[in-house]
C-alpha cells in the first residue's frame, strides 16, 4: 500500500472516530469506573479559607493552575485542526495540560502536521505529543518519535497502548510482541519524558511495572468506564461479523479506580494520570485522593470543542471549581494534602 493511500486511510479513520464519538453511544454498557464506590469523608469544620485552597502543581517543569488534563483525542483532519486549536486556546487561558491525538497521520503525510500544531495559540501549556506504541513494530523508531515531538514543540511524548482496539479493527496493527525493549530504547534516547497511556481499558500492575522498568516517566491509566473504543470500532465495522466481534468486548477492561491503585502500588515514584470515564471535578479529586496527580477528560471536551472555545472554557472552570470545593469540604488545602485524604469505600 502506498504512503499516500496509508495517509488517506488514516485520515478517513480519524474523521470516523470524531463523528462516531459525537453522534453515537460509545460508553461502556455496564462496566463503570469504580469511582462511584468511593466517597469523601465530609469535614463540617474544614479549618480552611476556600479562597486559599491551592489546586496548582508543577509537572515536567511546568506549572498548572489545576490538575486537569485535556486528554488526547484527535488530529489529522481539518475538523480535528479546529478542535485542537479550540482546546489549546482554552487550556492556555486556564493553565491546564493537553494531550494531542495520535500523530501517525502527520508522520505519514507532512501536510497534516498543521492539524496538530497549537503552540501559536497555546505557547505556555504543558503539551504532549502522541504516537501509538505498536508503531514501533511497524517501522517507527527514535527518528519518528523526535519528529512528533518537534512538530508540535511538545514537552513530553505519549506512547499509547490500544491492543484491543487494533485487534478488533479489520485493518488493525496486531503485532505487540517485543515492544518493551523498543520502548526502553526510546526512553533512553528521547530528550523529553515518555508517558505510557492506555486508551480506555486500563493497565494491570504487571504492565505498569514493566513500563516503569523500561523507563517511562509517567503512567496514564486510562481505565474502563468511559468511552469504549471497541464500541467505536463496532460502529466502524465493515460488516456484521466484525461488528459482532467488536461488540463482544463492550465491557472489557480494568476500571479506572482499580487502575490508579495498580499504578500507584507498582510504580510509587512515577506521576500517575487518571483518565477513563471521569465526568466532573469530584471524580478528579477522588482520583487524586486514590494516588493520581492529574485527571484527564476527553469525551466531554470533544463535545465542548465542537461548540466553541467559550464552552470549553466554561467546562474547565466548572471542573477546577468542583476540585477546589471537594478539597475544601474534605479538609485538604493543597493537592499534597488531598493525596493523604481518606476515602470511604462502599461495596
Amino acid at each position: 500500500m502506498s504512503k499516500v493511500t496509508d495517509a488517506a486511510l488514516t485520515e478517513r479513520r480519524k474523521d470516523d472516530h470524531i463523528r462516531i464519538n459525537l453522534e453515537e453511544q460509545v460508553q461502556f454498557p455496564r462496566l463503570t469506573t469504580g469511582l462511584e464506590h468511593y466517597r469523601f469523608l465530609h469535614q463540617a469544620v474544614p479549618e480552611l479559607d476556600l479562597a486559599t485552597v491551592d489546586t496548582s502543581l508543577t509537572l515536567f517543569g511546568k506549572r498548572l493552575n489545576a490538575p486537569i488534563l485535556i486528554s488526547s483525542m484527535t488530529g489529522g483532519t481539518e475538523r480535528a485542526q479546529n478542535i485542537n486549536r479550540t482546546l489549546a486556546a482554552a487550556a492556555q487561558e486556564a493553565g491546564v495540560a493537553m494531550g494531542l491525538g495520535s500523530m501517525r497521520a502527520a508522520i505519514e503525510d507532512d501536510s497534516l502536521a498543521v492539524t496538530y500544531r497549537v503552540r501559536e495559540v497555546a505557547p505556555d501549556i504543558l503539551l504532549f505529543a502522541n504516537l501509538g506504541a505498536v508503531q514501533l513494530n511497524y517501522g517507527y523508531g527514535i527518528e519518528q518519535c523526535r519528529h512528533a515531538v518537534d512538530l508540535v514543540q511538545a514537552d513530553a511524548l505519549i506512547l499509547h497502548f490500544n491492543a484491543l482496539q487494533e485487534a478488533v479493527q479489520p485493518e488493525g496493527d496486531g503485532n505487540f510482541a517485543g515492544l518493551l525493549e523498543q520502548i526502553e530504547a526510546i526512553c533512553r534516547q528521547l530528550d523529553v519524558p515518555v508517558i505510557a497511556k492506555e486508551v480506555g481499558w486500563g493497565f494491570s500492575a504487571q504492565a505498569v511495572r514493566q513500563l516503569a522498568e523500561a523507563g517511562v516517566a509517567a503512567i496514564d491509566v486510562a481505565g474502563a468506564g468511559g468511552t469504549s473504543w471497541s464500541e467505536v470500532e463496532y460502529f466502524r465495522a465493515p460488516d456484521a461479523r466484525h461488528a459482532n466481534v467488536a461488540r463482544a468486548f463492550a465491557d472489557w477492561g480494568i476500571p479506572t479506580a482499580h487502575g490508579i491503585r495498580h499504578a500507584r502500588s507498582a510504580a510509587p515514584d512515577l506521576p500517575v494520570f487518571a483518565s477513563g470515564g471521569l465526568r466532573d471535578g469530584v471524580d478528579i479529586a477522588k482520583c487524586i485522593a486514590l494516588g493520581a496527580d492529574l485527571g484527564g477528560i476527553a469525551g466531554p471536551f470533544l463535545k465542548a470543542a465542537a461548540e466553541s472555545q467559550d464552552v470549553v472554557a466554561h467546562l474547565i472552570w466548572e471542573l477546577a471549581t468542583e476540585i477546589r470545593i471537594a478539597m475544601f469540604a474534605s479538609g485538604a488545602g493543597t493537592l499534597g494534602e488531598l493525596k493523604q485524604t481518606p476515602l470511604l469505600h462502599e461495596d
